[in-house]
């Protein structure tokens, strides 16, 4: 496994949810962070009892794509260097073949597939240098299959899916490696208002954060290209 001691991790959408989760679990185990949030201040009180040279705090914007390459550049600056990318941030709408509107379309689609699209382009370079460089993309079970008539939301995360599969191909000579994770239900602010399955029934997001741990740790030869991580079965997965 990789000595996380020294390697830096890019979190979008770290102040809540699986983002926040990742963080903690990270930072414990000896990764350096740079954390991209929409507001940087909310990250104030999450940040304040860690060490200063562990930790960065930038702004984080999916449809800001010159602000996405200047969070990449203000990492690089403060570290040196770039081993990790999670593309955590991402929404979800109820958009479905009925009732779906143009503006609603485009807000998902920019926000759960042209941003980690652009962070990846902007940070490949610099995970190629380390020669182990690893994407980490939130997909979800719906970008797997169909189950309910939230179209708009399964169609990001099955381009999502592509996009992981794109990033494996294009860097894996140079040991990027590339893994979609693909939670059911999460016990956060997302799922708040799901009424199928109890929250204490749901995905702890620190689980979630062990488990990407685990596939960023892995060594170039042990290559994770899709986990899918479910909360009650399935017959389909």
């Amino acid at each position: 496994m990789i000595d996380p001691t020294g390697r830096v991790v890019l979190i979008s959408g770290a102040n809540r949810g699986i983002g926040l989760a990742l963080a903690r679990v990270l930072y414990a185990k000896g990764y350096t962070l740079s954390l991209g949030v929409r507001d940087a201040e909310s990250m104030s009180r999450t940040t304040e009892t860690l060490e200063p040279a562990r930790v960065h705090v930038a702004h984080y914007d999916a449809k800001d794509w010159e602000g996405q390459r200047a969070w990449v550049t203000a990492a690089m600056q403060r570290f040196g260097r770039l081993d990790v990318l999670i593309n955590n941030a991402g929404i979800s709408t109820n958009t479905t073949l009925r009732n779906a509107e143009e503006s609603a379309l485009d807000e998902i689609w920019a926000v759960n597939c042209k941003g980690p699209l652009n962070m990846i382009r902007c940070a490949l370079p610099h995970l190629e240098a380390s020669g182990s460089g690893r994407v980490v993309n939130i997909a979800s079970l719906a970008g797997k299959r169909v189950a309910n008539d939230n179209v708009a939301y399964s169609m990001t995360k099955f381009a999502v899916m592509a996009l992981t599969h794109g990033t494996r191909r294009i860097g894996w000579d140079k040991g990027v490696r590339a893994t979609a994770i693909c939670p059911s239900f999460a016990r956060t602010d997302m799922t708040a208002g799901v009424t199928k399955v109890a929250p204490q029934e749901m995905i702890d997001p620190a689980d979630l954060a062990e488990l990407v741990a685990t596939v960023i740790a892995l060594p170039n030869t042990a290559s994770v290209a899709e986990l899918l991580v479910n909360c009650r079965f399935e017959a389909m997965l």
